[in-house]
C-alpha cells in the first residue's frame, strides 16, 4: 500500500485536495523509501590540474546535483597528486576527490551529464595524460557490470589509482570494487604514497 505521501506526489498537479508536502517530509521519503524511485548508488572521479581547481571541482559536484535523477550523498576530502604517465614536474599537481551520488539514471545518461560537465569546465581532449580542467568519471555504478567501450563498468584501472581509492574510502569506508574487492584491501596493495590530503581545502555537499 502506498504511503499517504507517495500517493500526493502521484496526484495530478491541478488536484485542489493536494496539500503541500513539507520539503523535511521530502527529503526523508527520499532517504528511506527505496521503492520511490528505485535509485542506484554511483561512484564518480573528480580531477584536474589547471585554473582555479578547488573551484572546478566544487562547480562539478553543484552540477551533479542540479540534474534531475542525481542527489549528491557524500563528497570526500580532496587530494592533491601528481599527474598520471607524464614525466615528473611536466605538469601541474591534480586536485582528486570522489562524490557519491545516489541516481535513477541510467549509467549511459549519467555519462552523458558528466560529459556535459566537462564540456561545460572546458574540459579539451587534445592528448592522452594531458593537462585538463576536469575529468568526472563514473568508477562504479551498483553493481553492474559492463565491457561497453564507451562506458567499462566499473572503470578498468580504479582498482590500481589511488587517487580514486583514497578518496572513494573516504566516502565508504565498506565499499567493494566489483571483481577486485574491497576498496580497502584495495588501497592496501597499490599504497597511498603520493595522495596528500589537503586539510587547507574542503568541497561542500550542497545543500
Amino acid at each position: 500500500m502506498n504511503s499517504p505521501h507517495q500517493e500526493h506526489v502521484h496526484k495530478p498537479a491541478f488536484d485542489p485536495t493536494v496539500q503541500p508536502v513539507p520539503a523535511s517530509v521530502v527529503a526523508q521519503v527520499d532517504a528511506a523509501d527505496f521503492t520511490l524511485n528505485n535509485p542506484k548508488t554511483a561512484v564518480i572521479a573528480l580531477g584536474g590540474n589547471l585554473g582555479n581547481r578547488l573551484e572546478t571541482l566544487q562547480g562539478a559536484v553543484d552540477a551533479l546535483e542540479d540534474t534531475p535523477g542525481v542527489r549528491v550523498k557524500a563528497v570526500s576530502h580532496v587530494y592533491e597528486t601528481e599527474p598520471w604517465g607524464v614525466p615528473e614536474g611536466s605538469q601541474a599537481t591534480y586536485f582528486n576527490a570522489v562524490a557519491l551520488v545516489r541516481t535513477t539514471l541510467p549509467p549511459e545518461s549519467l555519462l552523458e551529464r558528466a560529459q556535459a560537465i566537462e564540456e561545460a569546465f572546458l574540459r579539451v581532449r587534445t592528448e592522452r595524460w594531458g593537462p585538463r580542467t576536469i575529468d568526472v568519471d563514473i568508477i562504479a555504478y551498483q553493481d553492474v557490470a559492463s565491457d561497453d567501450p564507451a562506458l567499462t563498468l566499473p572503470h578498468p584501472r580504479a582498482h590500481e589509482r589511488a587517487f580514486v581509492l583514497v578518496p572513494w574510502y573516504d566516502v565508504d569506508p565498506a565499499a567493494e570494487l566489483p571483481g577486485h574487492g574491497p576498496v580497502a584491501e584495495l588501497i592496501g596493495a597499490v599504497g597511498s604514497a603520493g595522495v596528500r590530503r589537503r586539510t587547507d581545502v574542503e568541497l561542500r555537499l550542497p545543500e
